[in-house]
């Protein structure tokens, strides 16, 4: 069991998620329960940190290894503050942080990546005294230095799904404030339902492209260890919560339809290059300073010029790496050999998935066509297997994901 920060926010909600904890104890099941920092607790570490740096020559530069000693102790305080109110409540319990199990990591502090989960204690534990174990998500250590090592944003959702596959659990249960995984967000479509099932490989490009509910690692390991991944509202009563998503295999799915959700991302920017020469290599001195500046591109068009000697090249990035991206290609134009350089942060990412495009022939052409209807410029076009995205203006964002989301009945119960 998985609880995310705004179900752990005060002492309150988290009596509130030792109730969850109760009813699967007393229904017989083994747990263990992985939480997040207090709601805006990360926030206001981070900010210290900062605040502790600014005294340096060139602004906030930080030992990366210091940050996450500082910002990793904002779950050792939720699972600690947890485990005491389980034992409150009768129930045996300890608090376990990364470093103790260990969650083993590489060494890229504040973004680590978990190499191995040592589950043996906490089994141990369930066997001998039937203890609830509390873990601390968000963090392990790194063995070679032994430093305490974070996950970036998100993380704890990765951590759960992990000390799922390493203790061999059952299912993996993620609490969130969201009642489980919708055909787009509720906020812009009233009518977006609860899917009662996602496969894995859905849920990972809903994830990637904009829904906010998992982080994509976490739906990575999951589809990767087939660890069965419900996603639930800790604000239900924890006496009779409804059942949330069910992340699962495609083969799980008895009846899959043919689109699945409508997912957006608003940190997008567009950059083109105009009258590039068109010749081996050009592509290269683009894309690799950007890799070099761990800068990731997304959609990549490119169009020739009638006379087959220039080409105009576009691309999106992150919107937060924008700027840096704008300045990293600026230094390399004579190397590249471009014209001209235009961009726009004013860019949506919308993008309609669903496994069942397979076997399907027309969903997109049909999205391109009630686009257009409603006056919608697509601005570039990308595509895999079982999804499409379009790159459109950011003030048609909703009625762009209002009007693919009724096109293809998702709003129909």
């Amino acid at each position: 069991m998985k609880f995310g920060g705004t179900s752990v926010a005060n002492i309150e909600r988290i009596r509130n998620v030792a109730g969850h904890v109760r009813r699967e104890v007393d229904a017989g099941h083994e747990i263990a329960v992985v939480v997040s920092a207090m709601s805006g607790k990360t926030n206001e570490l981070v900010s210290w940190v900062k605040e502790a740096a600014c005294g340096t020559r060139n602004g906030p530069v930080y030992d990366q290894r210091e940050y996450d000693t500082v910002v990793a102790s904002g779950e050792q305080v939720t699972s600690g503050l947890l485990a005491l109110v389980l034992q409150n409540e009768g129930l045996a319990a300890r608090s376990w942080q990364g470093w103790q199990l260990p969650v083993s990591t590489d060494g890229a502090h504040g973004a680590a990546r978990i190499a191995a989960i040592d589950g043996s204690a906490i089994v141990k534990a369930f066997e001998e005294r039937r203890e609830i174990a509390v873990v601390s998500g968000f963090q392990g250590i790194e063995p070679l230095t032994g430093r305490i090592s974070t996950l970036g944003r998100g993380g704890s959702d990765t951590s759960a799904v992990a000390l799922a596959a390493a203790i061999r659990a059952d299912r993996c249960d993620i609490y969130t404030d969201v009642d489980g995984v919708y055909t787009t967000d509720p906020r812009v479509v009233p009518k977006a339902r609860r899917l009662d099932r996602i496969a894995f490989e859905e849920m990972l490009e809903m994830a990637s492209l904009g829904a906010k509910v998992l982080q994509v690692r976490s739906v990575e390991l999951a589809m990767n260890h087939k660890i069965k991944t419900y996603v639930r509202s800790s604000f239900d009563d924890p006496a009779n919560p409804k059942p949330g998503t069910l992340i699962c295999d495609e083969e799980d799915i008895v009846e899959q339809e043919m689109v699945t959700g409508i997912a957006f991302s608003k940190d997008e920017a567009q950059i083109t290059l105009r009258r590039v020469a068109d010749k081996p290599g050009v592509a290269a001195a683009i894309f690799t300073p950007l890799a070099d500046a761990n800068i990731n591109v997304d959609m990549i068009i490119q169009v020739v010029s009638d006379d087959q000697l220039t080409t105009d090249i576009t691309f999106t990035v992150p919107a937060g790496e924008y700027e840096r991206a704008m300045v990293i290609l600026e230094k390399a134009r004579d190397t590249i050999g471009y014209a001209r350089i235009a961009g726009a942060d004013d860019v949506v990412k919308v993008s309609v998935v669903g496994v069942g495009m397979r076997s399907h022939a027309g969903v997109a052409a049909s999205a391109f066509r009630a686009l257009a209807q409603r006056g919608i410029n697509i601005r570039a076009i990308t595509t895999s297997e079982i999804k499409f995205s379009v790159l459109i203006d950011a003030a048609y964002t909703e009625l762009a994901v209002r009007t693919l989301h009724s096109l293809y009945g998702l709003d129909k119960s």
